[in-house]
């Protein structure tokens, strides 16, 4: 063999052997530093969803701010660095993944007054991703708070996040969090979109093997995987609450412009297909990305058709839920398929909500979280505004206003504390 065979298989082997773990502090510092990053852009993206702002402008804006904010960082070595996930800029009943190309119609889209705006995007370093979601209603303020369906739906997301991320933790179901997602919702009148699911994350990877589902339906309670969450995990706990009854996300109008690479080989037919995958395993990593950062657009839209097609990449659909006003439901327990989950379902006889929305609108939170010895440590946070947003309904759960009630803050760890002190008077002695 070789000596740079000989090399290569080393560091093959070297690399193989590093703790791509949360037990890892350079792992924990390359999350950390890439949710500051998020964090800031998330700053500079709401600052311009503003009334009359363009939706296309608004997403070039955060990806270009990720880039150059990644740009700054880990520059030693070729450390792979950038987009976690695009930036989309869902409106009012889209739920998510709105990110449109120039030639799009929807390019067009402007932001207006009194539009629900949700907003999420994400920077990765070196594999390590760290996504945050934050939900904005344009032109409120202290002196024009945010009340009705809008609050409701607001104040119902931002307490499951806050309820989920103190449930996920070393130990616990990821079940007992659907549950409790669903119960806030309730309080509120609302509902957590159907089928939305939260994943942990590792390494290259943002849709891991575990997973917390909201809202199932009778088929997805009955074949969902029950896991218990452990110490050293990542999850990317996403809430998305709905004002409809429904609560069904549906494909409409427009066309997906968000997808990510798997791991599927398949030898294209079509020449313009074959140059866009090329073009993709030149580009971008094992995140998403959007297909206005292909060089040619007209070919990306025809040559990503059947990489999607034979499962080269992955889709990422903008979803939408129904326009329509909150039906009737009623609370029961399907012992059949799992007797301490709770469901709701469409009955004339019981008393409807007084609301009455003409419009469905959607709240999405989402945070990045880290499964530390020492506690959860929330990396990314949506800066939620409690002061503007004035819900006639509140939490009356005493168990759940207990639980939203407890720490975060990680753990100090006594004894390293300890031996510190001891270390320094040593030096201060000599």
């Amino acid at each position: 063999m070789s000596n740079k065979k000989t090399a290569a298989v080393a560091a093959a082997a070297a690399e193989s052997e590093v703790d791509v773990t949360v037990n890892n502090v350079d792992v924990v510092t390359k999350y950390t530093t890439a949710a500051d990053i998020s964090n800031q852009v998330l700053k500079k993206v709401i600052a311009a969803v503003v009334d009359g702002a363009r939706v296309l402008d608004i997403c070039i804006l955060g990806d270009k701010a990720i880039e150059e904010g990644t740009k700054g960082v880990y520059n030693k070595d070729k450390t792979q660095k950038g987009i976690g996930f695009p930036t989309c800029i869902s409106v009012n009943n889209i739920i998510c993944n709105f990110s449109p190309l120039p030639s799009d119609p929807e390019a067009a889209s402007v932001i207006k007054t009194g539009d629900m705006v949700k907003i999420q995007l994400g920077a990765q370093i070196d594999g390590f991703a760290a996504i945050v979601a934050h939900t904005v209603v344009v032109g409120a303020s202290a002196e024009n708070p945010i009340k009705g369906r809008k609050a409701d739906v607001l104040q119902a997301a931002h307490l499951a996040l806050e309820a989920a991320i103190r449930l996920v933790k070393p130990g616990a179901k990821n079940m007992d969090v659907t549950k409790v997602i669903t119960q806030i919702a309730d309080a509120f009148e609302v509902k957590p979109v159907e089928g939305q699911i939260s994943f942990n994350q590792e390494r290259n990877v943002i849709d891991g093997k575990k997973q917390i589902i909201q809202a199932p339906s009778e088929q997805q309670l009955h074949d969902f995987e029950r896991v218990e969450f452990a110490e050293n995990e990542v999850y990317a706990v996403d809430i998305l609450i709905t004002s409809s009854a429904e609560g069904k996300p549906k494909p409409g109008a427009a066309r997906t412009s968000v997808y990510k690479k798997t791991d599927t080989r398949y030898e294209l037919k079509m020449k313009t297909s074959r140059a866009v995958l090329k073009e993709l395993n030149t580009k971008f990593g094992q995140f998403p990305f959007p297909l206005r950062d292909l060089e040619d657009e007209k070919k990306a839209r025809m040559g990503i058709l059947e990489c999607a097609k034979h499962h080269l990449v992955l889709p990422y659909e903008v979803l939408y839920d129904k326009e329509g006003s909150l039906d009737v439901l009623f609370l029961y327990y399907s012992p059949s398929v799992d007797e301490n989950f709770v469901s709701y379902f469409n009955t004339p006889s019981h008393t409807p909500p007084t609301p009455n929305p003409l419009d469905a609108f959607v709240a999405q939170f989402l945070a990045t979280i880290l499964l530390t010895k020492n506690g959860t440590l929330k990396v990314t946070s949506p800066p939620f505004d409690q002061s503007i947003v004035q819900s006639d309904k509140s939490l009356k759960n005493e168990t759940l206003i207990a639980l939203l009630a407890t720490s975060l803050k990680p753990k100090k760890n006594k004894k390293k504390a300890v031996e510190g002190e001891a270390e320094k008077k040593e030096e201060e002695a000599k």
